[in-house]
């Protein structure tokens, strides 16, 4: 009796811990293609001197009744499979409040990095992944039929995870949201399960994020990536090139390349937390690496920029 009471307080307990296990953070956002068809986008400089053209979603939850109706349906499908959610119109309003969305960051000697206000949006909403939803109904006289595509995308490199799409039967329902969830809910599932392996995959190998290294001209320190520093006589690149095999989940990362000026690093695999916990972004993951530099015995000033939420630039010789 005592062993099947054991057996039975072991089952319950992993059923527990698999019940707890971590989702991911989930953010539904209208697709580019569903923007630009219904005149949903706008012209922003992209610091480079050029223009693009960029998804106004502020604009779009404004107006379009139907968009709000779209994502609350997919919000809610997601919700009652428990994964937590961040909402984008709330986020968007957060950003307008706090006057986040800068398009141009500018070093005190004039050094020009610019973030555009979706990678502003991304970083501030902090989703460990977008699903960007498009639709589009048709009409068949007086019924009317519902064409979705759902992507689920990483939210820190852009790349996609999987996809669902399929069409609802003929309704004479006038409802977006009546027509998404028939048309989604027979394939919800098993997207769902996709985004979770995905999600796994991060907690065990790390997420994928990338940073640059840059040096300020003619910066006040007087240093390059080439310059000898601390006791070893070690040159700052090398020095850099050991704190990420040292900080990286089992020290993967790519360096795709480097000068005395510059180094691009990408494949950067940080830990999900940090070891109390915390979740672990790309900024907090360069502010470890100014941190360090920081320091004796290198007293190096560093300056980081942020573009996006999976990208980060640390600049050298200025703050």
């Amino acid at each position: 009796m005592k062993k099947y009471l054991f057996i039975a307080a072991m089952l319950t307990m992993s059923l527990a811990v698999f019940s707890q296990a971590k989702k991911p953070t989930l953010m539904v956002m209208p697709s580019d293609a569903w923007c630009y068809q219904n005149g949903y986008m706008k012209i922003i400089p992209d610091g480079e001197g050029h223009e693009a053209q960029i998804p106004d979603y502020e604009e779009a939850l404004r107006t379009s009744m139907d968009l709000k109706l779209a994502i609350a349906k997919i919000n809610d499908l997601m919700a009652e499979r428990g994964f937590p959610l961040k909402d984008l119109e709330q986020q968007v309003k957060l950003i307008r409040q706090q006057t986040a969305e800068q398009n141009l960051v500018t070093s005190k000697s004039g050094n020009e990095m610019a973030e555009s206000p979706v990678d502003n949006l991304l970083r501030v909403a902090k989703a460990d992944i977008i699903i960007e939803l498009t639709w589009d109904i048709k009409e068949q006289g007086p019924k009317r039929t519902l064409s979705y595509i759902l992507e689920g995308k990483d939210s820190y490199t852009g790349k996609s995870i999987g996809g669902s799409n399929g069409t609802s039967s003929p309704s004479f329902s006038a409802d977006v949201s009546v027509l998404l969830e028939e048309a989604v809910v027979a394939h919800i599932d098993n997207f769902n399960s996709r985004l979770q392996a995905y999600f796994d995959d991060l907690f065990a190998n790390g997420r994928e994020v990338s940073l640059e290294i840059r040096v300020f001209a003619d910066n006040a320190a007087g240093i390059d990536l080439e310059s000898e520093v601390g006791t070893d006589g070690e040159e700052l690149a090398e020095v850099i090139d050991g704190w990420m095999a040292t900080n990286t989940v089992e020290g993967r990362f790519t360096k795709l390349g480097s000068s005395e000026n510059y180094i691009a690093y990408e494949q950067v695999r940080i830990p999900l937390y940090s070891n109390s916990g915390v979740a672990m972004d790309t900024e907090a993951f360069a502010r470890k690496l100014r941190n360090y530099l920081r320091k004796e015995p290198f007293n190096i000033p560093v300056k980081i920029m942020n573009r996006g939420l999976g990208k980060c630039i640390l600049v050298l010789g200025e703050k």
